[in-house]
C-alpha cells in the first residue's frame, strides 16, 4: 500500500488560502526552510529572517528539486523555476496556518515539552521510548521557536500516533501562540531556573512565563511536573487556573507521582529503579547524569499518560543517545594514548553547567590524566552575570576539575576564584584559547566543553576533533 503524500495542492491551498501558479508533478513529501537540505518533492517556505529572505533562494530550491515553494512575491525567474503557492500575508503565517491544519487532521496523542533546562534531551527521550508503541513524529534539533514549531507541525504525518513539540522562549508572551498551535493533551515543564534571567526581573517570572504552556492543553489534559523544584506550587497553580486537574509529579521527592527510588550512575549511562503512579520499573538509560534521570522519570510519566506501553518505553531509554552538544563522548587518540571529550558546548546556563560538571566529575580518567574543564560565558544573565559565574567555582571545585580553561569577560569572574595551581588558560575569546587548549592536552584527559551559543565553543570542539582522531578510526 503505497502511503499518501505528506500534503495535496488542494490541502494547502484550502489551509493556506493562497494561490497556485504552476503545474505540481512531484509528490509532496516534506517541508523546508533551508535550500541546502532541500530533499525532492520538499514544500520550500521563503520566510523572511534577519538576514536573509528566502524568497532570494526560492528559484534555487525548487531548482533543487523542490516541489513547490511558497511565497508572497514572485519573479519570473522563480516561475520559470517550478511551482509557486502564493500567500496573502506572509509565508511564515502560511507556514503557522498549515501547521494548524496539519494538527487538526490527525488524531495523534500529542506532548508538549518546556522548561529552563533539559527540553531537548526529553524530546529526544520522548521521541525513542513512545516510537515503540507507534509511529512518532518529533522537532529536529532544537526546532522550538516561531518558525521551528510550525515547521515541525507542517511535517507532521497524517498518520502520526504520538507528536512530540519541544516549545522555548527567552521572553514572557512567547510560548502562549506556539502552543495553542500544537494543542498537546500532556505540558512536560522539566524545571525553571535562572536561565534568560537578564531579560525578567525575577525568577518568579520565567515560572509563570513557563506556565504559559498550561493555556493551550486540550480539555481533560495533563500537566507533569518536576516536584523537587522550587517552583512546583506555583506551576502547579498555573495549571489549575488554566482549567488543567491532573497534575502528576516527577523527581526524587517522597510525594512524587514517579520517583526514582534508587539511581547507580555511570559515566556513560544510568541504572534506575523507579515507580511510576503504583508501577515499578527497573531501566537502564542510556544518557549519563542526575538530570538525565530525572528527566527520564518525566517522560514516563507522560508515556503512560498518552497510552504507550510503558515497559516498552522504558526498555528504549537504554538505546537513548545525547544530541549534539549536550554531552556527546568523542574517544581520541593522542600521543601515548587516548583522551576523552565531552562534547556540552550547545548551550550553557548555571543549572546545566552544574550539571556538565557534575558529568565531568562522574568521568574516570587515565593513568596519569585530568578533568579539565573549558568554560565560555554563560549569556543573557543580566546584572546577575558576574556572581553566577563566579559561583561556579562551587561546582568546579565540588567535582575535583584539575585544570579551568576559560574564555570571555563573564568567566574572567570565575577565573579570579581558581587557584593558581588548577589554572589552564584564560583568553578574552574562544578562538584565542584554542592553540593552548590544543598543546596542553594528554593521554589519559577527560576534556568538557560549554559554554553559550553566543560564546563560540562549539569551534573548539571541532579544533579537537580536527587534531586529534578518533580511536576507531582505521589508521
Amino acid at each position: 500500500m503505497v502511503e499518501p503524500a505528506l500534503w495535496t495542492v488542494d490541502e494547502l491551498v484550502a489551509a493556506s488560502g493562497g494561490k497556485i501558479i504552476g503545474v505540481v508533478s512531484k509528490p509532496l513529501n516534506g517541508v523546508s526552510i533551508d535550500t541546502r537540505s532541500i530533499a525532492p518533492g520538499d514544500i520550500f517556505v521563503a520566510i523572511k529572517g534577519e538576514t536573509h529572505d528566502g524568497h532570494d533562494f526560492a528559484a534555487k530550491a525548487l531548482a533543487a528539486g523542490a516541489g513547490l515553494a511558497i511565497v508572497l512575491r514572485f519573479t519570473e525567474e522563480m516561475k520559470a523555476a517550478g511551482p509557486l503557492l502564493v500567500v496573502v500575508n506572509d509565508p511564515l503565517q502560511g507556514l503557522e496556518k498549515i501547521g494548524r491544519a496539519a494538527r487538526t487532521r490527525v488524531h495523534a496523542q500529542i506532548v508538549a515539552v518546556t522548561g529552563s533546562v533539559g527540553k531537548t534531551s526529553t524530546k529526544e527521550m520522548l521521541r525513542v521510548a513512545l516510537s515503540t508503541s507507534g509511529l512518532t513524529h518529533s522537532s529536529v534539533a532544537s526546532f522550538n521557536n516561531h518558525w521551528g514549531v510550525p515547521l515541525t507541525l507542517a511535517r507532521m504525518p497524517r498518520q502520526t500516533a504520538y507528536g512530540v513539540f519541544e516549545i522555548g522562549m527567552n521572553h514572557v508572551g512567547e510560548i502562549t501562540p506556539l502552543v495553542a498551535m500544537v494543542q498537546p493533551q500532556v505540558a512536560i515543564v522539566t524545571n525553571v531556573a535562572p536561565v534568560h534571567v537578564g531579560n525578567f526581573n525575577s525568577v518568579d517570572e520565567i515560572a509563570d512565563a513557563k506556565a504559559e504552556i498550561f493555556s493551550g492543553v486540550q480539555a481533560g489534559g495533563h500537566a507533569v511536573l518536576n516536584r523537587d523544584n522550587p517552583f512546583f506550587e506555583r506551576l502547579a497553580a498555573a495549571a489549575r487556573g488554566f482549567g488543567i486537574q491532573n497534575i502528576v509529579s516527577f523527581g526524587t521527592h517522597e510525594k512524587a507521582d514517579v520517583r526514582s527510588e534508587r539511581v547507580v550512575l555511570h559515566s556513560s549511562c544510568s541504572c534506575v529503579i523507579a515507580d511510576v503512579m503504583g508501577e515499578k520499573l527497573i531501566y537502564k538509560l542510556g544518557l549519563p547524569g542526575e538530570h538525565m534521570v530525572l528527566n527520564s522519570l518525566a517522560v514516563l510519566a507522560a508515556a503512560k499518560l498518552m497510552g504507550a506501553d510503558l515497559t516498552r518505553a522504558a526498555l528504549a531509554l537504554a538505546v537513548a543517545e545525547p544530541a549534539k552538544g549536550r554531552g556527546v563522548h568523542h574517544h581520541l587518540r593522542i600521543n601515548g594514548g587516548e583522551f576523552l571529550l565531552i562534547d556540552e558546548s550547545y548551550n550553557a546556563n548555571p543549572v546545566s553547567m552544574a550539571a556538565a560538571l557534575a558529568l565531568l566529575g562522574q568521568a574516570k580518567t587515565g593513568k596519569g590524566g585530568r578533568r579539565i574543564a573549558v568554560l565560555g560565558d554563560m549569556l543573557e544573565l543580566g546584572k546577575h552575570g558576574a556572581a553566577l559565574h563566579a559561583e561556579l567555582f562551587k561546582a568546579v571545585d565540588a567535582n575535583k576539575v584539575d585544570a579551568l580553561y576559560a574564555a570571555g569577560p563573564l568567566m574572567a569572574h570565575l577565573w579570579e576564584k581558581t587557584p593558581p595551581e588548577r589554572r589552564g588558560a584564560f583568553a578574552k575569546t574562544s578562538a584565542e584559547l584554542k592553540d593552548s587548549l590544543l598543546d596542553g592536552l594528554h593521554a589519559g584527559d577527560v576534556v568538557m566543553i560549554k559554554g553559550s551559543l553566543g560564546s563560540r565553543m562549539g569551534p573548539l570542539v571541532e579544533a579537537i576533533k580536527e587534531r586529534f582522531a578518533p580511536m576507531n578510526r582505521d589508521i
